[in-house]
């Protein structure tokens, strides 16, 4: 993973400077009550699962079922609250569900990037250091009685395309890189206390989900049909990792249909894979109301006590709403569901409230009592975000190396665009109350003297009756920042895109300011998804492309920090820039991500087409080279068990069945030599991708490894690279079944190639 960069470093120091105070009275077991001495569940010396068995025990059917929905429902006989399990904490504390709000001594909270954006930065010890502050704040504010502990984030979605109104909240298209985002911030959420928890996260939605409303089509309705190969090779790779390696507390059920099974009541998904295979330690929560969905919409079931009886039975633990709370009851009494599945569904909630110590009595004496409102909107939490919009902002051109501008050439700049001086635009969607907004007027204000012209009321940009003022002020200035894009009215839950070009007029007023401009013109722009610039991409007065994403609260200062060379952008897109003639031949229906001679496929990974920018690009004001230092030109693969002969249909050479592998540990080992050539120190992204040998359902190229590297002027590093056989090198076969295929695979490092042979230990091949 990428070592922690200095700046976090100086900035997790600041951290643990500060201190501060718990005053919450506690949610059970409190010691001012007598009887709470005498129940087994208020025992700390007792295990998770003889405590919970206690409380179970004690509850009458009623109070169960109570206790099955979102906004839970107190029990005074036993001094239990109730409790809001909704809360969001997506890039920072959010006041979206209704377990928390700001006011009081906690008025905002640090709003750090939308993930899309710190998604670009591929810094894993930053994800984690963000997920840290998350939880200091979500923390701090619950013992100050404003907030839960549990919160349904983050969405690790794969992007599969363009237009999802909510690919801004996901890290993007590839499912390794969603997956390494997916441990290290719910790492930072949870905290590394063995079987206690910080706060309780949840990855979600599970699974395949990735439309909200396009055509006349939205979520509620849709039954998204996936094949068994892209299942276990993209979509739920990002989950996978989140349950086994991150160890999430909490998995979200979506809305849509997945083969035709309501998700939320897919045992197949819910007990055998999350539970069985993926040992999730947790609970399972559906999207809110989607057991309401799957019976009044969907018609899934043809009663509501069918609908209760089968979520419960299928492993939900949890509604998002008050369908259970209303039907689960009568389910009972009709047969349909025994008490026994409902205590199951309890066991796995309160068992991660008791990890959260809600059943511990007094905050004063738990490991975070310490938190309160000096840990939230802290200057280190404030200079994190923005940090984490610095890394995350993506250069996509620089012409004529036109970038950085000078303070002493460009001494006035014209700021121009509906996104010039936003400030709840930049935080995205499901985002909180920011502590501050410094927006890209302002930030370039700290650089020079500034012209502002809106050009547009808003992204919409339905009229040029604005566009004088703006022309007027290219003339003047020495040079031109037009802050173009997207906003949530064009892309947002439920908000899914039609075109991928810039909304309204927006094209003609880059095109009308560029003609009159005298100096160099730089288009930052700011959206969740990709746009089709290629207007731009090649225009002789255009200097410079950046995209910003939505960069936090703080992003106008990053924008400002990387337009004058204060910042060195080492940003990589996340996803790939379609053109508009790609939405055009692709319904966002059709889930499949492999090419037909019919259809072009989706994500870097399969589509061949043409493309704006391809995933992963970024440039730098420094140069970078690449050298191979070590690396084996062949690896022995170790078979076990019984040896057969494959049925070698799938692919056009040999592939061994992972699951008949001794490879646990079986790693490939590059050491790269990274020199940064120029007078400018900069961060890099190492991208590693394999070239598996190709059969027919295989990738064209995937990644398999990134690490973040900080260089100095002229400076070389060696980077070591494991790349683990089993996971990265493997394919899935169209029957699902993950395989590492024998032969040359080549490793891609920047510009250089290096081919390693995978060879089977026997001649043995595995059969299906």
């Amino acid at each position: 993973m990428p070592s922690i960069s200095t700046a976090i470093f100086s900035i997790l120091i600041l951290l643990s400077a500060i201190h501060g105070g718990a005053s919450r009275a506690p949610f059970a077991c409190d010691p001012k009550n007598a009887a709470a001495s005498n129940y087994a569940f208020c025992r700390r010396s007792l295990g998770v699962a003889e405590r919970v068995k206690d409380l179970i025990g004690r509850l009458t059917l009623e109070e169960k079922v109570k206790l099955l929905v979102s906004n839970a429902g107190a029990v005074p006989r036993l001094g239990i609250k109730a409790y809001k399990w909704w809360s969001e904490a997506l890039h920072g504390v959010s006041n979206v569900g209704p377990g928390t709000t700001f006011g009081g001594e906690f008025p905002a909270a640090t709003s750090f990037p939308q993930v899309i954006t710190t998604a670009a930065t591929f810094n894993a010890s930053l994800w984690e250091a963000i997920g840290r502050v998350v939880s200091d704040e979500a923390r701090a504010m619950y013992n100050g009685g404003v907030a839960g502990l549990t919160y349904w984030s983050p969405n690790v979605n794969i992007f599969r395309d363009p237009r999802w109104g909510r690919g801004q909240e996901t890290p993007g298209e590839d499912p390794l890189l969603a997956g390494i985002y997916a441990v290290n911030f719910v790492r930072g959420l949870q905290g590394t206390d063995g079987n206690r928890l910080k706060v309780a996260a949840c990855c979600k939605h599970f699974t395949a989900y990735d439309l909200d409303n396009w055509n006349g089509v939205d979520r509620f309705h849709f039954n998204a049909q996936v094949t068994k190969q892209d299942i276990e090779d993209t979509f739920d790779v990002p989950f996978r990792m989140c349950v086994k390696e991150g160890k999430v507390s909490s998995v979200m059920c979506s809305y849509n249909q997945l083969n035709g099974v309501p998700t939320c009541a897919d045992p197949n998904l819910l007990t055998k894979t999350l539970r069985s295979q993926w040992r999730l330690d947790g609970y399972i929560v559906s999207d809110c109301d989607s057991v309401g969905v799957f019976y009044d919409t969907q018609h899934y079931t043809s009663t509501p006590e069918e609908a209760a009886a089968m979520a419960i039975k299928a492993g939900l633990d949890l509604d998002c709403g008050l369908f259970l709370q209303t039907h689960t009851e009568n389910a009972v009494k009709r047969g349909l569901l025994s008490e026994a599945h409902i205590n199951g569904a309890l066991g796995n909630t309160l068992s991660v409230q008791m990890r959260l110590g809600m059943f511990d009595g007094d905050l004063k004496t738990q490991p975070y009592a310490h938190l309160g409102p000096k840990h939230v909107c802290s200057a280190a939490n404030r200079q994190l975000a923005v940090e984490a919009a610095r890394q995350g902002i993506v250069l996509l051109e620089n012409h004529r190396r036109s970038l950085p501008l000078s303070t002493r050439r460009h001494r006035t700049v014209a700021v121009i665009g509906p996104n010039s001086n936003v400030t709840l635009t930049m935080i995205g969607n499901y985002a909180g109350v920011a502590c501050e907004y410094i927006t890209p007027l302002q930030g370039i204000e700290r650089y020079a003297k500034t012209i502002h012209q809106q050009g547009c009321r808003g992204v919409a940009c339905r009229t040029d009756k604005f566009f004088g003022g703006a022309i007027e002020a290219a003339r003047e200035a020495d040079a031109v920042v037009l802050l173009m894009g997207l906003d949530q009215s064009i892309e947002a839950e439920f908000r899914d895109r039609a075109r991928l070009l810039l909304p309204g007029l927006q094209q003609d007023l880059v095109l009308k300011v560029a003609a009159a401009a005298k100096g160099p013109i730089v288009l930052v722009l700011m959206s969740g998804g990709p746009i089709d610039v290629s207007f731009a991409k090649d225009h002789p007065k255009i200097s410079g492309i950046i995209w910003a994403g939505y960069p936090g609260q703080a992003g106008g200062l990053a924008i400002a920090d990387v337009l004058f060379g204060q910042t060195n952008p080492g940003g990589k897109l996340p996803m790939t820039w379609y053109p508009q003639d790609y939405v055009s031949k692709i319904p966002m229906t059709t889930m499949g991500l492999r090419p037909s001679p019919s259809y072009p496929g989706r994500t870097y990974r399969f589509y061949k087409g043409t493309v704006v920018y391809p995933f992963g690009h970024g440039l730098s004001y420094t140069t970078f080279t690449h050298k191979i230092l070590n690396a084996p030109t062949a690896l022995t693969v170790p078979l076990s068990g019984h040896r057969r002969r494959q049925n070698a249909t799938d692919f056009s050479g040999k592939a061994v069945r992972v699951t008949h592998t001794k490879c646990d540990r079986l790693s490939l080992v590059i050491h790269v030599a990274v020199r940064n050539t120029c007078q400018r120190d900069g961060p890099h992204t190492l991208l590693v991708y394999s070239s598996p040998p190709m059969g027919l359902w295989a990738p064209q190229k995937q990644l398999v490894a990134f690490e973040k590297v900080l260089l100095e002027a002229q400076a070389q590093k060696e980077v070591q690279i494991n790349i683990h056989v089993c996971k990265f090198l493997s394919v899935v076969d169209k029957f699902g079944i993950r395989r590492i295929p024998m032969g040359e695979h080549e490793i891609h490092v920047g510009n250089v190639r290096h081919s390693v042979s995978l060879q089977a230990e026997t001649l043995g091949i595995i059969k299906s």
